[in-house]
């Protein structure tokens, strides 16, 4: 399967390359429904071969990682979401007993909304669904309402994923009058993700608007014993699912987290989990051309050196896959993106992606892929199926549909890209259900484990997240100074540099920003005076009186 290739990433490269290497690079699964065609890739000669010894270690830390080692040390935590969709793995049986009673619970309680035996205080039955929460307890469920929603969906699908006010009013506007009507599921394993707890606060201030209590009208996904789990318990909140600390925040798609809304908007969570179990058991092959993930996780490794030099820009051709590529930002960048790797030491891994849909991205972008800095690969995701059958096609041109001219742009862009010597992944699938939902979801898991295993990092923890939110609630706590400074001033007008030292920081810049911020909501009582002429760093603050 090995060619060789002067300079990696540059110069032409035929449009048509040798059936034999189309051939013997493409794997197909027919009862997955699933082709891979990693042909488009220049491996080095004897690539396959070189890293045969490293991948068989990765698939090996893989398979001890289902069984329940530890993988991240300094947490003392295992990782389990491939138990989410085969529990006979958990290794003990009170897992495998919790992950069943709850998915157990989650296709009754979504019975029981439809049914209206779980109804609003005042409407006659539940008729929309509004998710709270941010990263993997938004993204996945956003993705796959997305991808598999119909206008004849139980429940209506909204969500807050910000804690943008603007964001949160278009959205409770969107719901309208239907508010009564709305279910909210409140996502966080902690509890303490502020994004989330203020999401809740906003509803449950719109709830009180008409009458009506949070409690009545919500359901949690969290930690036993977290900050939610008690507000909920306190509250009354109609049900409460588990979030296990075994499970991180973008795999948990196949959890509560995402297994609950997709069940109340209607969709079949069975036929994902079952489409993810498929994948696990066909990428657990230690035959490296028979194993999707693993030729993923090698062409990912070929492509960037093993060293993120490039990116991954992902082209779902379907609509319903657009948001597929913010979803696997999350779970590659998030995993992958790491200062140090297993031994401590400094590596700065990760590899960024980005991504529109075919064939908009041939109006936009594919310009500066085919002609700008090679410094990418992509993957395409083909559907074969055109449209519902149910839905009959029109030709467009004689002999032509417009599913076949979306297929032609596919191709064509692939082969323009190939001539520029650009790389390229392709994924086909039969058609966008929820088995194929599932089982996308379930490879990129896969890929991305045994990647970060190739180059020696943990793919399962995230200190920088930590430490942005941990610079965000300084920066908040300095605003807690700022106001306070304000308010001693008692109404007189204060220059940024004073209102800094009677915050007790030598960080004016970031005084600056939270003055601004301030003063352009005047809500918030702070008044912004500039002199005529001067610049931004000539203004005074004062608060209101």
């Amino acid at each position: 399967m090995d060619q060789d290739r002067a300079t990696p990433g540059r110069g032409p490269a035929p449009a048509v390359l040798p059936i034999d290497r189309f051939r013997d690079h493409l794997f197909h699964d027919g009862s997955l429904g699933l082709w891979l065609d990693v042909s488009r890739i220049r491996f080095e000669k004897d690539f396959f071969a070189t890293m045969d010894p490293r991948i068989q270690a990765a698939l090996a830390e893989m398979a001890a990682l289902e069984g329940g080692s530890i993988a991240n040390p300094d947490e003392d935590r295992r990782v389990g979401h491939y138990w989410l969709r085969a529990p006979e793995l958990a290794p003990e049986a009170a897992l495998r007993a919790a992950i069943e009673a709850t998915n157990a619970r989650i296709l009754s309680f979504a019975a029981d909304v439809h049914a209206a035996r779980v109804r609003p205080e005042r409407a006659a039955r539940f008729r929309k669904v509004l998710v709270v929460g941010i990263g993997g307890s938004a993204l996945g469920p956003q993705f796959v309402a997305s991808a598999l929603g119909t206008p004849a969906d139980r429940m209506q699908p909204y969500f807050f994923d910000n804690t943008d006010p603007d964001g949160i009013d278009r959205t409770l506007d969107a719901i309208g009058d239907d508010l009564g009507a709305t279910l909210a599921v409140i996502i966080s394993k902690s509890g303490g993700t502020k994004e989330t707890r203020n999401g809740m606060l906003e509803l449950e201030a719109a709830y009180r608007r008409l009458g009506l209590s949070l409690g009545a009208h919500a359901v949690a996904v969290t930690g036993e014993g977290s900050e939610l789990d008690k507000y909920a318990a306190k509250h009354g909140f109609l049900a409460r699912f588990p979030m296990w600390d075994w499970v991180g925040g973008r795999t948990s798609e196949l959890s509560a987290v995402g297994l609950l809304p997709a069940a109340l908007q209607g969709l079949s969570i069975l036929e994902m989990l079952q489409g993810a179990r498929e994948m696990d058991e066909v990428t657990r092959s230690k035959e490296v051309l028979r194993n999707p993930a693993a030729l993923l996780a090698l062409a990912w490794y070929s492509a960037t050196g093993g060293v993120g030099r490039k990116d991954m820009v992902l082209l779902p051709y379907k609509d319903r896959l657009e948001l597929f590529s913010r979803y696997l930002q999350q779970l590659v960048m998030e995993s992958l993106g790491k200062r140090l790797d297993r031994q401590g030491k400094e590596v700065c891994q990760g590899i960024a992606v980005y991504g529109n849909k075919g064939s908009t991205d041939q109006h936009a972008y594919v310009q500066q892929l085919r002609d700008g800095l090679d410094n990418f690969f992509v993957t395409f995701i083909e559907v074969l199926r055109d449209r519902a059958p149910s839905r009959g096609a029109i030709e467009v041109d004689p002999g032509v549909t417009t599913g076949d001219y979306l297929s032609g742009f596919l191709q064509g862009t692939r082969k323009a890209l190939t001539e520029s010597g650009r790389e390229s992944i392709t994924i086909t699938i039969d058609t966008v259900d929820a088995r194929a939902v599932g089982m996308l979801i379930a490879l990129y898991e896969r890929a991305v484990g045994l990647y970060a295993s190739l180059v020696g990092i943990n793919a399962y923890h995230q200190p920088g997240v930590e430490a942005g939110k941990k610079a965000a609630q300084e920066v908040l706590d300095l605003q807690a100074r700022v106001l306070a400074a304000l308010a001693a001033g008692a109404g007189r007008a204060l220059k940024l540099e004073e209102v800094a030292g009677a915050a007790g920081t030598g960080d004016v810049e970031t005084v600056f920003w939270i003055l601004r911020h301030l003063a352009a909501n005047p809500e918030r009582g702070v008044v912004r005076e500039l002199p005529q002429g001067g610049s931004p760093f000539d203004a005074t603050y004062r608060l209101a009186r």
